[in-house]
């Protein structure tokens, strides 16, 4: 949209400054929120591996493995606080009063995206109430990484949820329990990494949007 003569000619001579301002605004603001995911799955990341390396390292000592499930799930609530900081930020700043026609189809864009945004994060940390998540027309597309199958419901607990489920009701996990950790440990794995290269490849695009509209406007 943003290489078309129309809307690059309109923001070029848009009446009101403010409207372009709001634009530029939204840009960044979504530029910020994929930051904030990003550091989200890199910690959670993190943690998964660390405590997959427990698992392989020492099957047999529990103490230890407790001990790290302990630090698995205070990285989560840290997760957790950070996001839903961000949620709530995010609904405060987020604004959509502007009426040019060509600066409109851009700021419906940038609702998009911060909804998506929106989405994405509340698959990571978990709604604060139950009914959040499913409402969201976008989780349904998002809570599902490439390699899962597609057709299980909205309604089934995502990868983040399950691995939270199983480390929260029995935090001295037996010996026998751990390959069924293990494995859910991995499906993990494999979504944040989805979920990863997803964010990354839509951060060089926020850059490149970002970077086309300051031209535009310049």
């Amino acid at each position: 949209m943003l290489q078309l003569p129309l809307i690059q000619q309109a923001l070029a001579q848009a009446h009101e400054k403010k409207l372009v301002d709001e634009l530029l605004n939204g840009s960044l603001r979504n530029l910020d929120i994929c930051g904030i995911a990003q550091n989200a799955l890199l910690q959670m990341q993190e943690s998964v591996r660390e405590l997959q390396s427990v698992l392989r390292r020492r099957r047999g000592d529990e103490s230890e493995l407790s001990s790290e499930i302990k630090k698995y799930l205070a990285s989560r609530k840290a997760v957790k606080k950070a996001i839903h900081k961000a949620l709530k930020e995010m609904e405060n700043k987020h604004s959509s009063q502007i009426n040019e026609e060509h600066v409109t189809m851009l700021k419906e864009v940038e609702a998009v995206t911060f909804t998506a945004f929106e989405s994405m994060l509340l698959v990571i940390s978990g709604p604060k109430t139950p009914s959040k998540l499913s409402s969201l027309p976008l989780v349904s597309k998002i809570i599902r990484p490439k390699r899962v199958a597609c057709e299980e419901g909205v309604a089934e607990m995502n990868e983040f949820e399950k691995v939270d489920a199983a480390l929260s009701t029995d935090k001295t996990i037996k010996s026998e329990n751990i390959f069924g950790l293990q494995d859910q440990l991995k499906e993990l794995e494999l979504c944040i990494q989805d979920l990863d290269e997803g964010l990354e490849s839509l951060s060089r695009q926020l850059i490149k949007a970002q970077v086309s509209l300051l031209n535009i406007v310049n």
